[in-house]
């Protein structure tokens, strides 16, 4: 039998129409209203028209998760599990979520308050480049206070994060084909998420975590994990961490992975692990029509 990774994309990746279709099934129908009872919002009509409200922070993280844990949910149900799995940033409680680490209500719950102390991080700026010199890059981050590698997505593809001055700096010192400021408020993923990390933590710590029943590989960690206490320690560390999505995806054929299953709107994800992972099997779910029977 073909050993299948499951991964689930993070924010950056909704788009209005994802899993307006999910409706038409009764248990995901109540999955959407017991969302409503948790947030106090309705994901089902933001990700239906309200363009504005998914792209922003406080609304695009809570709408993803219940997209995607739904559309994992009537895979499964259709006979098909994983093998393991792996969420990029937001994608990883998707993965937690799937592995059985804690139910619908608890993820939700967390990510709710991930993304409200996100959302509240302000005077942070992020920048992806594409097509540069690795060498380049690192030593001159090396050189520049306030400004990390955020998210190491692929050779190719990284983001930084950090204060607008040193994100500045920096893009003017290293030559990339392309450079795309993103639209966020805050310094995602480096050390001036400390002080949302440490109210997260909180939270998290009256969530009971249970260990995996699948190994799920985490962004600051890429390897194996089952046991709760370890993978609840790595989420803790996400908000502050870098995602090391580029050494998740090389990790995948060393596992012994032959397919990757994309689950949830767009083809980010499979995208980056393509050119990594030229030999991968990839498929991209992001509907109810493109899960198989």
């Amino acid at each position: 039998m073909t050993k299948t990774a499951w991964v689930f994309p993070g924010q950056g990746s909704q788009a209005v129409g994802m899993g307006v279709d999910l409706v038409k099934e009764a248990k995901a129908k109540d999955k959407f209203d017991k969302a409503k009872e948790i947030l106090g919002w309705d994901v089902w009509e933001i990700c239906q028209s309200q363009e504005d409200k998914l792209s922003h922070t406080l609304y695009t993280q809570p709408s993803l998760y219940v997209v995607e844990t739904i559309l994992a949910d009537l895979i499964r149900e259709r006979g098909n599990q994983p093998n393991l799995v792996a969420g990029h940033s937001l994608g990883e409680y998707v993965a937690l979520y799937v592995a059985g680490v804690f139910d619908f209500e608890s993820g939700l719950n967390l990510v709710k308050r991930r993304a409200q102390l996100m959302d509240s991080v302000a005077g942070g700026m992020m920048a992806a480049l594409i097509g540069f010199n690795r060498e380049q890059l690192d030593a001159e981050i090396e050189k520049i206070d306030d400004v990390v590698l955020a998210n190491d997505n692929s050779p190719a593809q990284v983001v930084i994060s950090g204060t607008p001055t040193a994100v500045e700096e920096l893009l003017g010192k290293v030559k990339a084909k392309r450079i795309v400021k993103l639209n966020v408020s805050g310094a995602f993923h480096s050390p001036f998420m400390a002080p949302a990390a440490a109210e997260f933590q909180e939270i998290l710590a009256s969530i009971p975590f249970n260990d995996a029943q699948i190994p799920v590989l985490s962004n600051v960690e890429p390897l194996p994990a089952q046991d709760a206490s370890i993978l609840k320690n790595r989420l803790q560390k996400q908000m502050t961490g870098n995602v090391r999505w580029r050494e998740i995806s090389l990790q995948l054929p060393e596992l012994g992975i032959e397919k990757v299953v994309e689950i949830g709107p767009g083809k980010v994800i499979t995208g980056l692990i393509k050119r990594m992972c030229p030999n991968l099997v990839l498929e991209n779910i992001g509907s109810i029509a493109e899960i198989a029977d």
